[in-house]
């Protein structure tokens, strides 16, 4: 008998995940392993009905119900109306040019792959318990930008700009995030799915001001396997991804210093969120994305 793990595709390997077809199919199939998991956990709270719906409670006006529902169900559900949901999550994707990268090319997906599949199950998981979720990708400028919605028309639409959406050049993090602070004055949660090369400061300045005005920031930084372990004992050049920049060394000579500035950097960012109150995660390439599916309700169960 496969194990949970073999059965549920949101706790595959991430690459092994092509062979259930495109991003759409990919996502579908994710979320609803991941929900699966949520209803047969002792942990409670989580709806699986779309955001086109939701259930009668005692007082609601009855000119509301889907009768067609109450037939194939038996249950009374009320068309739900975007200005019902519950929360505008803004989902914002770094496609720079160093998130189009990967330390081999056999069993590993681009870090802008997995940020694609992550955004896409993201977005389905948040519309599914009833919440608006907009999608803006960057690199050196927004790239695009798909407004707050909370219907699956709208996710498919967030699938498709997913799909088309190319590699771009620098990351300007912070400036995208300082525009969404003057944009979005309802506080919501605002999900960072980045590999963090950008301007540190004014990065770490415009979490910290979303935070200031309500908002719940999470900060997914996306890390190839390769990153947090240099490989290969030769001599190798390395090059900046975004700027193209080389420098010429003996990875054997470098591994020890490489690992201490690996650990330096993700301990600066993870204690620059923390003393905010902002939610940080580390996830690399190769993990499952039920991790990253569960710390996003973990983050907006504090919102309801």
């Amino acid at each position: 008998m496969k194990s949970e793990r073999h059965k549920r595709p949101d706790l595959l390997d991430p690459a092994e995940l092509d062979d259930l077809g495109g991003l759409e199919l990919i996502a579908r199939a994710v979320v609803q392993g991941f929900v699966a998991g949520l209803h047969s956990s002792p942990s409670r709270g989580f709806s699986a009905e779309f955001a086109e719906h939701r259930a009668y409670r005692p007082g609601d006006d009855l000119r509301f119900v889907d009768w067609r529902m109450y037939g194939r169900s038996d249950r009374f559900f009320l068309k739900q109306y975007e200005e019902e949901t519950n929360l505008a999550a803004h989902i914002c994707l770094d496609v720079s040019r160093s998130m189009d990268w990967r330390s081999r090319a056999d069993g590993l997906l681009t870090k802008l792959e997995y940020g694609k599949r992550l955004a896409a199950s993201l977005t389905l998981l948040l519309i599914r318990q009833g919440d608006l979720a907009s999608l803006i990708c960057f690199a050196e400028r927004v790239m695009s930008r798909l407004p707050l919605r909370g219907t699956i028309a709208h996710w498919a639409q967030i699938v498709r700009q997913l799909a088309a959406q190319a590699p771009g050049h620098l990351s300007t993090a912070g400036q995208t995030l300082e525009e969404l602070t003057r944009a979005a004055p309802r506080p919501g949660m605002v999900v960072l799915i980045s590999d963090l090369l950008v301007d540190e400061a004014r990065t770490r300045r415009a979490l910290n001001q979303l935070r200031h005005q309500g908002h719940e920031p999470l900060v997914f930084h996306i890390l190839d396997p390769g990153e947090l372990e240099l490989s290969g004992s030769g001599d190798a050049v390395f090059v900046d991804p975004e700027t193209g920049d080389e420098v010429a060394a003996r990875s054997a000579d470098l591994r020890a210093e490489y690992r201490a500035a690996v650990a330096r950097s993700l301990d600066a960012w993870r204690r620059a969120c923390g003393s905010r109150s902002i939610d940080y995660h580390t996830i690399a390439t190769d993990q499952p994305l039920a991790l990253a599916l569960g710390e996003c309700l973990h983050t907006r169960s504090r919102l309801a």
